[in-house]
């Protein structure tokens, strides 16, 4: 009497699980690359609402001490591959951000924040420009101790800024 003892896979059984495997990853990593997008998005939103925190914060101090002087900028430094965000008026002793993070390798770099004009106490306006995750931009101005898009009347014109204000 002959049984049949087998130890492998049939060339059948393994062709079906690679073709179900080949059908979750084409569902799957879609979803992973736009999960991954979402999070960019959000982390660059935490970070919008966390300046304009931050602005508040630091211009309520002023006022306190009877100084009136606007904020002009918020970095110590605009090379890129520094820290951004990190010294309010150029000052990292009264950080922006606790966890500056660092701006833009290069100015194409994608999901990153750059300063691209620095203001002055004669001239306190500072441009700083989000570069989003897939393509686009977004510019921030600093002016008059607020951090908005620059818009036409009262709603934001770039549907970039839209989305990370609001």
């Amino acid at each position: 009497m002959y049984r049949n003892k087998r130890k492998a896979f049939t060339m059948l059984e393994l062709v079906f699980v690679i073709v179900i495997i080949g059908i979750l990853s084409a569902v799957a990593i879609p979803k992973f690359a736009a999960t991954r997008g979402d999070a960019v998005i959000a982390k660059a939103k935490n970070t919008v609402a966390s300046i304009r925190s931050s602005i508040a914060t630091e211009r309520q101090k002023r006022i306190l001490r009877g100084k009136f002087t606007p904020i002009f900028k918020l970095s110590k430094s605009k090379t890129l591959g520094d820290p951004i965000f990190d010294g309010i008026d150029g000052n990292t002793t009264i950080p922006a951000l606790q966890y500056p993070p660092f701006s833009c390798k290069t100015s194409t770099s994608t999901g990153c924040w750059r300063e691209t004009t620095t203001g002055t106490k004669g001239k306190p306006k500072s441009v700083y420009t989000y570069n989003m995750p897939i393509s686009g931009s977004v510019l921030f101005t600093l002016e008059n101790n607020t951090f908005t898009c620059p818009a036409k009347g009262t709603a934001p014109k770039n549907k970039y800024c839209r989305l990370l204000t609001q």
